[in-house]
């Protein structure tokens, strides 16, 4: 348990090392126990509530058109400078 706390730049007495060898040994079995489990992938069923996601994500379309909301972001920033927000200078 100290060379791990070594490894990880963390501080430990003797006597905490000696606690949280046990906790350690308990997260290491408790995640053994996860890691044995077997996952079967579940058919959807007409009169399951189970959902089965096959694509999350939203179909590419098209940009909008060059410009369209310029003038209305333009007109929300406190200052501008043409088409541009004028920002101060940061270097």
């Amino acid at each position: 348990m100290l060379n791990l706390a070594k490894l990880a730049r963390v501080e430990l007495g003797d006597e905490e090392a000696e606690n949280l060898s046990h906790e350690f040994d308990a997260i290491l079995d408790y995640v053994g126990e996860i890691k044995s489990v077997k996952i079967t992938p579940k058919a959807a069923d007409s009169d399951s509530d189970a959902v089965v996601l096959s694509n999350v994500f939203r179909v590419d379309t098209g940009p909008h058109a060059p410009g369209l909301y310029t003038e209305k972001l333009l007109n929300q920033a406190p200052e501008k400078e043409g088409d541009y927000i004028k920002v101060k200078r940061i270097l």
